[in-house]
C-alpha cells in the first residue's frame, strides 16, 4: 500500500504509540487547538467491547500535549513532558470515529495547564481530562 502524501498540519505515525494505536494528530484547526482522531476497531476494545480507557487517556494526553507544545511560540517541535493528568470517563464507545481535543487554559514560560475532551461523531462527550505539561529544557 503506498504511503499517503504529506498533509500540512496532519501528523501520522510520528511515535510508536501513534503507529500502534492508529490515531492521527490534526493541527489544522488553529488557535492552539490540537486534535487526535481514531477510527475504533476491534483491536481498541476492552473486555466489554468498548473503547479501552487506556487508549482514551493516551489520545487525550497527546491532544493536550500537542496543544501545550503549540503554546510555546506555536512550535510543535517543542518537547513537553506530562507532569500530571486526570481523566474522567463519561460514556462508552464501541464503533465509529472519536476525536480528542486539547486546549491550553493557562500557564507560564515553562509549565502550562490544558483541558481536553473526547467525543464521538455525534458530538457526545465520552471523556474529559485536565493536564499539566512542562517544557523540556533546551527546547
Amino acid at each position: 500500500m503506498p504511503s499517503l502524501p504529506p498533509d500540512p498540519g496532519i501528523i501520522r505515525d510520528e511515535t510508536g504509540a501513534q503507529t500502534l494505536l492508529g490515531y492521527v494528530v490534526d493541527l489544522t484547526v488553529g488557535d492552539g487547538v490540537a486534535l487526535c482522531h481514531l477510527e475504533i476497531g476491534a483491536q481498541h476494545g476492552n473486555r466489554h467491547g468498548g473503547l479501552h480507557g487506556g487508549i482514551i487517556a493516551c489520545m487525550l494526553d497527546n491532544a493536550m500535549g500537542y496543544a501545550a507544545a503549540l503554546s510555546f511560540e506555536g512550535d510543535t517541535q517543542t518537547r513537553v513532558h506530562t507532569l500530571s493528568m486526570t481523566t474522567n470517563f463519561v460514556a462508552p464507545a464501541s464503533q465509529g470515529r472519536v476525536t480528542a481535543k486539547g486546549v491550553v487554559t493557562g500557564g507560564g514560560r515553562a509549565t502550562v495547564f490544558a483541558e481536553g475532551h473526547l467525543q464521538d461523531e455525534e458530538g457526545r462527550v465520552l471523556a474529559t481530562a485536565t493536564g499539566v505539561y512542562k517544557r523540556v529544557k533546551g527546547q
